[in-house]
């Protein structure tokens, strides 16, 4: 059994209806014939709106944030988020309304139709909770520092050096995140140097949750192209994993406007480094991947991996022959490690920052696996790359709403001196309402070399 949340319709005309959610995710409930749970658009309840709140759940957290509705979301009888009588629904959308953690039993309503939530523990993560010491979260980076060193200290062969990890000498430390800390490493037998990724988990790990991680993990060793950071080892030891990966001297594109002091890069380079990530998303999109699960519960081949995570920082750099090449790294490390229940956040409450990279698809439902997510985030990262802005407007705006009610920003809008045939597909790769344009990673390359040719 593994966690879950469920959410039973205990009044109002919808009464009986029961949601269950077993996996990460993030809906919104409204009038909207996009949204998760759907309530009809009719006249009984017309009071409820389109967009009325959103939902985050990461069993067994679930959390709440009403988006300014005209009449309010109630939790367990308190009203929240409603806005004022004078506001309208465009003001109401400036305001990011403060977000409420659900427990079992807690009932919220809109207008006359109300939600039971239930929650349901995985008997593992229970057993932690009951028989043994909370989990220590991070507070802040000095904390997961002094963390992650402790680990380091236990791992070392010898406890006085920190700049040896089992068999990797640590060179010197390439980043940081909210729970990782990555380095530069040089393997003792073969010299080759690896990025090595140390994460700690934010809650205590129970061994399901460890499983189902390593399992994806061992999905994303078989990723072998030119164009994906390749996965090497991993392992997990004193609550803590660690990988190595291929090392990209260049860094990520962030690191390279970074080092240039810029926030664009020249069209032609920028294109450049796209056309690669896409032949890298076309093989992931269909590569053969060991170890899926079956209905029956054994394991069989399956056909692609969806990264979900697609960004400037995750677009990594290197130097083959004195010509520059992009890989598409971390994936599914960081997208697995939250979805396993490891990171001990929900989306809303973590430090992902505005979802700039993300089409509406995504925010309407987390779980949204199909290719395109990733050729839409790839155009929104070409969209960046070229103008330093993100396609749509953030700016004094609740992120879930600027993703659900603006479309992007004609880029030519942005900077005029884009071309017109490279401007007219991009901004057709953006377009994800009602549905994203491209529907493959070959069909956007191809469109942007019809541009250039």
């Amino acid at each position: 059994m593994t966690s879950k949340v469920t959410l039973t319709i205990v009044a109002g005309n919808l009464k009986g209806q029961v949601f269950t959610f077993d996996t990460r995710t993030t809906c919104i409930i409204g009038r909207a014939q996009d949204c998760y749970p759907n309530i009809p658009d009719d006249e009984k309840h017309r009071t409820i709106s389109r967009y009325h709140c959103l939902l985050d759940i990461n069993p067994p957290d679930i959390r709440v944030r009403d988006f300014g509705s005209k009449n309010g979301t109630f939790v367990n009888s308190k009203k929240i988020g409603q806005r004022e009588a004078h506001q309208t629904p465009e003001d109401a959308a400036q305001i990011l309304f403060p977000e409420y953690d659900l427990q079992g039993g807690d009932e919220f309503t809109l207008s006359d139709t109300s939600f039971l939530v239930a929650v349901a523990v995985d008997p593992e993560i229970a057993k932690n909770i009951q028989h043994q010491s909370p989990p220590v979260v991070p507070s802040n980076q000095a904390n997961l520092w002094e963390m992650l060193q402790a680990f380091l200290f236990k791992a070392v062969a010898n406890v006085s050096n920190l700049g040896v990890l089992g068999d990797y000498v640590l060179l010197k430390e390439l980043g940081r995140g909210g729970f990782s800390l990555v380095y530069l490493a040089r393997q003792k037998q073969t010299n080759e140097e690896v990025a090595l990724k140390v994460m700690l988990p934010k809650v205590a790990a129970n061994q399901r949750a460890v499983d189902w991680f390593m399992r994806e993990i061992e999905n994303t060793k078989s990723l072998k192209h030119p164009h994906v950071v390749g996965l090497k080892e991993s392992g997990y030891a004193d609550e803590t994993f660690f990988f190595t990966m291929e090392y990209c001297e260049g860094g990520s594109v962030v690191d390279l406007m970074a080092k240039r002091g810029v926030s664009t890069l020249p069209i032609g380079e920028a294109v450049a480094i796209i056309l690669q990530v896409l032949d890298g998303l076309t093989y992931t999109h269909n590569a053969e991947i060991p170890n899926v699960r079956l209905a029956d519960g054994s394991f069989a081949k399956g056909r692609g991996l969806i990264h979900r995570d697609l960004k400037p920082g995750n677009i990594f750099l290197a130097n083959l022959g004195g010509k520059q090449v992009a890989k598409i790294g971390d994936y599914g490390l960081a997208k697995a490690f939250d979805q396993a229940g490891l990171s001990g956040q929900t989306m809303t409450g973590s430090q992902v920052g505005t979802p700039c990279f993300m089409p509406r698809q995504q925010v309407l439902d987390y779980k949204y696996a199909k290719p395109e997510v990733d050729v839409w985030a790839a155009a929104a990262c070409l969209y960046v790359m070229i103008t330093g802005y993100s396609p749509r407007n953030f700016v004094g705006v609740d992120p879930f709403r600027a993703v659900l009610d603006n479309d992007a920003v004609p880029i030519r809008d942005r900077t005029s001196s884009i071309p017109k045939p490279l401007a007219t597909a991009i901004d057709r790769a953006l377009i994800d309402n009602p549905e994203i344009y491209y529907k493959s990673a070959l069909d956007f390359k191809q469109a942007l070399l019809n541009t250039i040719s």
